[in-house]
């Protein structure tokens, strides 16, 4: 089947020509240009802001004049990975799709379908004559991928409606209440090099094939973090060996539950053996606590030349003391739904520069005052120790509204059109509804969108049944926005 008979052909139509659009994270001109023209030539108001956020207003049908404002969210911006063998340009070159199946698919990149097909939907809406509606803005967000830009910089006032759907999730079914608000937090110790004594022995210890996942969503799944069994197996060591920390090199991406794990230390050669036996046992008992979530965890413990310098002893200890004390994965879990509300993950720990250590965290929660407090445990921990803690800005959560409107006209919708209630969840993640929370405090929201797969990767794939499921729910939903107050 050929994407141009795809059903709904008129949110398919437009999803193809998004497509034909570059529009990469911080890139996306060529978007907006798009979306002035298409306004202009349906002679619908639009107006741009300084960040570059768009808004394409139009106004209701005969009969929904005194009907509230409705915001149709998304954003324009795509990521762009591709596989090594792919030539492709995406500042100029169309995505090119393919149809398996059930399934909507790119030919070796990324599809685009985050966040492209909300905005063909929001398109297909602006073009429409037959759907009844009130007064609807629809807004285009840049840059979400890589730093909410565009929901951090919206100009106040720049919306005006009463009632907001965002168009960015990723499972047809689930209508998304709440999210999480986050803050990166970075410790830094400085040390002065030493040199390690005579007749020591020099060994790698290393932790990898753990199962990992986002920090956000996975936090609950009880998945081991590499850093901090690594900090666990030097914090016992150094209790009982005369240990020298040479280099640690561990985690990688702030949002990302850390896989692998490494350090390079030095022990007296006496204790040589001792030290392979006591990794066999700590190695035993970590398989043995995570037999379920971490089936292809390795440990490896292996000779290495000596190095020249290593991390004074002092500031060493302080480290290590600190890596096992400080707090890693779910703090609290939501009182209004079964969610995590508070969070944090221990992300990575890198020896620079020859002379410091920099550790980065991530917290999150949908409660602001509860992020912040788990930062601050953080940040304290760190700082008893001796190191330098820099707090991130951090973006805002958005906290389920018991008495939504927009939730209850889209749960019995729903259930008129399927027969079936929809899940209604929240994410430990960041949405830019947090930032849209904190800047009209008044708006009531709801997240949803048809189903996804593999995003932010080539794999990336639409569920082409979901989407009609979708329209035909969110067409629904438009027709029954109550009258103003």
């Amino acid at each position: 089947m050929e994407q141009n008979l795809l059903e709904p052909k008129e949110v398919f139509k437009y999803f193809a020509e998004i497509n034909r659009v570059p529009r990469p994270s911080k890139r996306e001109e060529k978007m907006i240009a798009y979306l002035r023209d298409f306004a202009a030539n349906r002679h619908l108001p639009c107006k741009v802001d300084a960040t570059g956020n768009v808004l394409i207003a139009k106004a209701a049908t005969p009969g929904y004049e005194n009907r509230k404002t409705l915001v149709l969210q998304s954003h324009m911006d795509m990521v762009c990975e591709k596989n090594r063998d792919v030539a492709f340009d995406f500042d100029n070159d169309a995505i090119r799709t393919v149809v398996k199946g059930d399934w909507l698919c790119a030919e070796g990149t990324t599809l685009g379908a985050d966040d492209g097909i909300g905005m063909a939907m929001q398109l297909a809406l602006l073009d429409a004559d037959d759907i009844p509606h009130g007064p609807v803005e629809c807004v285009f967000t840049r840059d979400e991928e890589t730093g909410l830009t565009g929901a951090f910089g919206m100009e106040p006032g720049f919306m005006s409606g009463d009632i907001l759907i965002n168009l960015d999730s990723e499972d047809e079914g689930q209508l998304f209440v709440s999210c999480a608000g986050g803050v990166r937090t970075q410790a830094e110790f400085v040390f002065t090099p030493v040199t390690v004594p005579a007749n020591y022995f020099f060994f790698e210890v290393k932790i990898k094939g753990l199962t990992g996942g986002h920090s956000g969503d996975d936090i609950d799944k009880k998945r081991a973090n590499a850093n901090k069994l690594l900090a666990r197996f030097l914090y016992q060591s150094y209790r009982k060996y005369d240990l020298y920390l040479c280099d640690i090199q561990a985690g990688g991406l702030h949002n990302a539950i850390p896989r692998e794990a490494m350090a390079l230390c030095a022990i007296p050669m006496a204790d040589k053996e001792s030290i392979r036996v006591d990794w066999n046992i700590f190695s035993a008992d970590i398989e043995e606590e995570y037999r379920v979530t971490e089936p292809t965890m390795e440990f490896l413990l292996q000779s290495e030349s000596p190095c020249a310098n290593a991390v004074e002893r002092g500031v060493a200890q302080r480290l290590i003391w600190a890596l096992q004390a400080v707090y890693n994965g779910v703090l609290s879990m939501s009182q209004d739904i079964e969610l995590v509300e508070t969070s944090t993950n221990l992300a990575s720990i890198r020896l620079e520069g020859g002379n410091r250590i920099v550790i980065n965290s991530s917290q999150r929660s949908s409660l602001t005052s509860a992020r912040k407090h788990m930062s601050d445990t953080v940040q304290a921990v760190f700082e008893l120790a001796g190191a330098d803690v820099t707090v991130g800005e951090g973006y805002p959560g958005w906290k389920m509204n018991p008495s939504s409107e927009i939730l209850k006209i889209a749960v019995e919708t729903y259930r008129a059109l399927f027969g079936c209630d929809p899940e209604v969840k929240g994410i430990h993640a960041g949405l830019e509804c947090g930032l849209f929370s904190e800047k009209y405090p008044g708006l009531d929201m709801i997240s949803f969108g048809p189903t996804l797969r593999g995003v932010h990767s080539p794999d990336e794939r639409l569920l082409i049944p979901t989407v009609a499921k979708v329209w035909t729910h969110l067409k629904t939903v438009i027709s029954n926005i109550p009258v103003k107050d």
